[in-house]
C-alpha cells in the first residue's frame, strides 16, 4: 500500500483561538476516502506553540527550552488529531523514532506524530522530511499559503507563486532566514537540508483539500514542487 507523508501546518488546526472543527472533520473524511493508501501525518505546533515560545523568550528562556516546549505542543496536537481520526490511527501512543513510525504503519493506516524527539533546530517540517527519506517516499507540506511565493503573500499583493524550484535554489531561499523556535515559513532549514541531501520530491500546497486530492490523484494542482 502506498505511503504518503504529509506535514500538516499547525496554523490550519486553529481558528480564532479555538480548534478549527470544520477543517479537522473535513480532513478526517478526506483521509478516509483514500482506502488504498497509508498516511503519516506530522502535525505542527501552530499558534499554541508560538504563544508558549513568545512567552518563554520574554522571560529569557534559552532556545533549547523554547524548542522543547514547541516539540511538546506538536505532540499534543498530533494526539488530538489521532483521536479525532479514531480507530484507523494510533490513538494510544505516538512514535518517538523513525523505526517506531515504520512499526506503527504495520498496525495503523494513519500514523500521527509531532516532532519525534529533541534535535537542535528541529521542527515538524524537518521531521516530515526525515520520515519521508527513511520510508523512501515523497513529502507533502500542507500549509496556510498556496505554495512558495516570491514574497510573503500575506504582506505583499504583488507576490507571485513559484510553481517549481530546485533543491539548491530552495536551500538558498531558506538559508537567508535565521532559524528561531516556532518560526513560520513553508519549510524550515532542517527540512531543506534533508530533502536536498536525500533528493526527496517535495510539494507545498494550501489548505484546500480539493487541491490536495488533485495532487494525490496525479492531476493538475496549485502549489510548489521542489525537486
Amino acid at each position: 500500500m502506498k505511503i504518503e507523508v504529509m506535514s500538516i501546518g499547525g496554523s490550519l488546526l486553529f481558528k480564532n483561538g479555538e480548534i478549527n472543527h470544520s477543517y479537522v472533520r473535513d480532513l478526517k473524511k478526506f483521509l478516509n476516502s483514500f482506502k488504498d493508501r497509508k498516511f503519516v501525518l506530522v502535525i505542527g505546533g501552530g499558534i499554541v506553540a508560538r504563544s508558549y515560545i513568545n512567552a518563554l523568550e520574554k522571560l529569557g528562556a534559552s532556545k533549547d527550552v523554547m524548542s522543547r516546549f514547541g516539540i511538546g505542543v506538536t505532540r499534543t496536537n498530533a494526539r488530538l488529531i489521532a483521536n479525532i481520526i479514531g480507530k484507523d490511527a494510533n490513538i494510544r501512543d505516538l512514535p518517538k523514532t523513525l523505526k517506531h513510525v515504520k512499526g506503527y504503519l504495520r498496525k495503523h493506516r494513519i500514523v500521527c506524530c509531532g516532532a519525534l524527539r529533541y534535535e537542535p533546530d528541529q521542527t515538524s517540517d524537518g521531521t516530515a522530511a526525515q520520515i519521508a527519506g527513511f520510508l523512501g517516499t515523497r513529502v507533502i507540506n500542507v500549509t496556510n499559503v498556496k505554495g512558495l511565493y516570491t514574497k510573503d503573500p500575506h504582506k505583499f499583493k504583488g507576490a507571485k507563486l513559484i510553481s517549481k524550484v530546485s533543491y539548491s535554489e530552495f536551500s538558498k531561499i531558506v538559508n537567508k532566514i535565521k532559524y528561531h523556535p516556532g518560526q513560520h515559513f513553508i519549510l524550515d532549514q532542517h527540512a531543506a537540508i534533508t530533502i536536498k541531501k536525500n533528493k526527496i520530491k517535495t510539494y507545498v500546497v494550501g489548505k484546500s483539500l480539493v487541491n490536495l486530492r488533485n495532487l494525490l490523484k496525479g492531476k493538475k494542482f496549485v502549489g510548489t514542487t521542489i525537486n
